[in-house]
């Protein structure tokens, strides 16, 4: 890491690190503001930028507050996250700043101590799972996010099939391969600038985790079928269960955010999808919706969730959420499913879905709807999958892990409106 280098990320994480903003968010403003700064420039800083957000908790431990000392936290992610050797950097620090980074490897062991230093995880987040599970299981999860993810991308199947698309990438990225359980998905684990590649230019790559392709398979979405997306968001899955329905059909992209659904629009045109119609309503209760009462053939609610399962992606989000904002969530989630079942057909299919590690987001969710909901009944994810020769078994709900599946964190339940 050079000189320059080095201070813009010190100036990134005092803005970063008050967790007031969504690090992508604060990354990408810096940038902007920061046109001169290359790609070379932009990848140190990036990647130093998130090392301190993954490994915030010994910062944490041997810093007090990082955000006001971003230059000494740039540093310790340096050492701690990208196994950078003070020797190697030598050229950069001061004589109290080498001392400081010889005193944090020192004290390396003791980090273990904790477990939610050990974990990287946030004390209210390892209380929470400790409801649920062993200290084992929460280190092994802990230790699996702080892990950066590898680029799923999922190819459109009205522009391109894998099996042909797969060789070309290939022969670009030899570690290119296919995801073990999407039949749409090609995972990269070293990245590449996807958005400027001629085949995501012509709609026939899309950026999209393997789990969220799942997800999409769960709705199983036929052509010429009504389908509700109720929570649409910027549309990855949207856009795979267009695909999944061959054009054919009609789908409705609801959200409350019109920002989110205008990302949408030029994602439609570049699959060639035609069968979209994206809408935007003011809450899960607005009076547009109830013209489709009882007629969909298959509804998802991808929820708002905390997020808490894609933190390979996003560490922030452990500091930005608390059990406050998880129990607004719970209530918010129990509405929005609510509202979303009364929009489907005796024999339809309601898909609800969470990017949450949380049992209270998931299965709690589910038991109490179903409790509330006679009329609806549980259906397997694994039988469902196993009939699209899918071989993923995590029992009745799809519980994707990022440790077992390389994926992020997802929930699944399907559930069957009955006659």
């Amino acid at each position: 890491m050079t000189p320059i280098q080095l201070d813009h990320t010190a100036k990134v994480l005092a803005d970063m690190l008050t967790f007031k903003q969504p690090a992508d968010a604060v990354l990408s403003a810096y940038f902007r503001e920061h046109k001169k700064l290359g790609r070379q420039d932009r990848h140190e800083i990036a990647e130093t930028a998130f090392a301190a957000l993954r490994h915030y908790q010994k910062i944490s431990a041997v810093l007090r507050r990082p955000h006001a000392q971003p230059r000494k936290a740039a540093l310790a992610a340096l050492v701690l996250g990208r196994s950078t050797n003070i020797s190697q950097i030598k050229d950069l620090l001061d004589e109290e700043e080498t001392e400081f980074l010889s005193s944090l490897k020192a004290r390396k062991t003791e980090f273990s101590d904790d477990l939610h230093t050990a974990a990287e995880l946030p004390q209210w987040l390892v209380e929470q799972l400790q409801k649920h599970f062993s200290d084992e299981e929460i280190l092994a999860f802990g230790r699996s996010i702080n892990q950066a993810a590898p680029l799923d991308i999922r190819v459109n199947t009205l522009k391109g099939r894998r099996d042909k698309v797969l060789p070309l990438l290939q022969a670009e990225s030899p570690d290119a391969e296919a995801t073990p359980y999407s039949p749409w998905g090609i995972r990269l684990k070293n990245k590449i600038a996807l958005n400027k590649h001629e085949l995501f230019l012509d709609g026939t790559l899309e950026v999209q985790d393997e789990g969220s392709q799942l997800l999409a398979l769960l709705v199983g979405a036929k052509r010429g079928e009504i389908i509700v997306d109720f929570c649409a968001g910027a549309g990855g899955k949207t856009l795979a269960v267009g695909a999944q329905m061959a054009n054919k059909g009609r789908i409705y992209a609801f959200d409350i955010a019109e920002k989110r659904l205008a990302n949408l629009k030029p994602r439609m045109t570049r699959a060639g999808l035609t069968n979209i119609h994206p809408e935007r309503i003011s809450s899960e209760h607005d009076s547009r919706i109830a013209r489709l009462t009882g007629k969909a053939d298959r509804v998802l609610v991808d929820a708002p969730c905390s997020g808490l399962g894609t933190l390979r992606r996003n560490p922030d989000l452990k500091y930005r959420q608390s059990p406050e904002t998880v129990a607004k969530l719970l209530e918010q989630q129990h509405s929005i499913l609510d509202a979303a079942a009364k929009l489907v057909k005796p024999q339809g299919r309601l898909v609800y879905a969470t990017c949450s590690v949380l049992p209270e987001e998931n299965e709690t969710q589910v038991e109490r709807f179903l409790e509330e909901h006679p009329e609806y009944e549980l259906l397997d994810c694994a039988e469902l999958l196993a009939g699209l020769k899918i071989d993923l078994n995590t029992g009745k709900y799809l519980r994707l892990d990022s440790a077992k599946h390389q994926t992020d964190g997802f929930f699944a339940a399907v559930l069957q409106r009955k006659e």
